[in-house]
Parts: C-alpha cells; structure tokens; sequence
C-alpha cells in the first residue's frame, strides 16, 4: 500500500523513541498521511535487542505506544498529547535489527478528553510483526512535565531524504 506523505511531527533531542541526540534511541521519524494515518520510520540497531538479532519486545511496545499516541495530532494541534492510561499489546512476528521498521497507527475514536488508537509494526517484508490498542487522556505538553522546547529541540527536522509516499 501507497501513502502519501501530508506531513511531518516534531522529533526531541532526548526522548527515547523520537530523540535525535539520544545514543541509544530509536531516532524515529513521524509522517502523517492522507489517509489520516501516522507512519513511523525507525532502524532499530544491535543495542535495541532482546534476543539475538531481534528487536526488544518492550521497545517494540515503546515505538507502538508512541506511535499511536501520537495520532491525535494529526492535523491538528501538534502541542496536545496523548498519556497512555490503557495500552495493549500482541508480538505475531520478531521484528529484525539494522533494517527500516515502519509502524502504522490510526485514530478510532475521540472525545474532549480521552481517545483510542491503534496500530501495528509492519516488518520488510510486510508481515504484521505486532498490533496494539491504546486508551490516552488528550493532554497539552505543558502539563505532562517540564518541557522546554528549545531545551529539548521539539521541532520537525526537515530532510532532503523525507519521502514524498511511503510504501507498507
């Protein structure tokens, strides 16, 4: 399937799934897509093992949990967030080391505080490696912990390597 890219999320400099200055992170990128889909792209590497060659089962769970937390922004207020108050996770597939892992998550429903997302982690070869649902309260970020965003360079980090689609 074909997505075409709509837009971009910020990243941080030392959050584990989205830190771009964080040795052992994840350094994932966020696209929001014309299907009101959010695409994460991420390279998980040999510190991000459990078994050999094998992603982690808990940061398989951190990339899902982020991922779809992040749906509620799409399109709209990037500054509110989702905290998890529910999450759910089943593994189907290992995921692989040091190969581009994409994770695609998708809004179910929402109200004025709460809302549920899904998504899953689609391996190369487009095998679901992973499904997860998840319950947040819909808060602003100031009020999920001291966040200074210039301190933590929340920003989109454009690239000329930004895909235009992105193929699962």
């Amino acid at each position: 399937m074909l997505y075409k890219v709509t837009g971009k999320q910020n990243n941080s400099r030392m959050c584990f799934v989205c830190g771009m200055q964080n040795p052992f992170g994840l350094k994932t990128f966020f696209y929001e897509t014309d299907t009101n889909e959010l695409v994460a792209v991420f390279k998980p590497m040999q510190n991000h093992q459990g078994y050999p060659g094998r992603l982690h089962g808990g940061l398989a769970a951190a990339i899902l949990d982020e991922t779809i937390g992040r749906t509620i922004t799409i399109g709209k207020d990037s500054e509110v967030w989702g905290v998890t108050i529910e999450f759910n996770i089943k593994y189907k597939k290992p995921i692989p080391l040091e190969q581009e892992i994409r994770v695609v998550a998708r809004l179910k429903t929402e109200n004025r505080k709460i809302f549920e997302a899904e998504g899953e982690i689609i391996n190369p070869d487009g095998e679901i490696a992973a499904t997860a649902h998840g319950k947040y309260v819909i808060m602003p970020i100031e009020k999920i912990g001291e966040f200074d965003r210039e301190v933590n360079l929340w920003r989109v980090i454009n690239s000329d390597t930004d895909p235009e689609v992105i193929q699962i």
